[in-house]
């Protein structure tokens, strides 16, 4: 009976929860919108590098059509987002005794601009920036590049997702 009498209440509790939306567990809270707009983020950087304009662009529509239940819309979003990529640098970091380096550092930096056409309060403009350290043998090339751009797009994106609507 005890037995029976906890499921029932587990259950019902659970559903409670889900069904009012209390309790996200990707911890977006995106109130009453339904739908988003993110424009395409031009790289305006001084060195370019081709693709990272459309894997910065299509890692955060990805990001939030994953973790939200909104609906990516081309134009009149409830929440909209545009920016672009404004810095793409590579820097010595650590040096050796013969006065190489030893490690470069490739940062990334975005200006974003958020609009929620529900809740004006949440607007902003900001500039979200990371790095990825690679040793000063290696090129910026290849399989280096690849992972210091996922590692670099992967946490811009989420930066972003929680400025908006994580609200961290």
């Amino acid at each position: 009976m005890k037995k029976t009498l906890f499921i029932l209440l587990f259950s019902i509790s659970t559903l409670l929860i889900i069904s009012c939306g209390a309790y996200s567990f990707t911890g977006g809270n995106t109130g009453d919108a339904k739908t988003i707009q993110i424009d395409f983020f031009p790289n305006q950087a001084p060195l370019v590098e081709p693709s990272l304009t459309q894997r910065f662009t299509n890692d955060f529509r990805d990001l939030f059509t994953r973790q939200t239940n909104l609906t990516l819309t081309g134009s009149n979003g409830d929440l909209y987002f545009s920016g672009e990529i404004t810095d793409f640098r590579v820097t010595p970091m650590s040096g050796t005794s013969s006065q190489t380096a030893a490690q470069n550092r490739l940062t990334v930096t975005v200006n974003v601009r958020f609009v929620n056409k529900l809740e004006p309060k949440d607007d902003f403009e900001k500039t979200f920036s990371f790095y990825s350290d690679y040793g000063a043998n290696s090129q910026l090339t290849g399989s280096v590049l690849e992972a210091a751009l996922d590692e670099i797009v992967e946490r811009l994106t989420q930066d972003i997702f929680n400025a908006s609507v994580a609200k961290w």
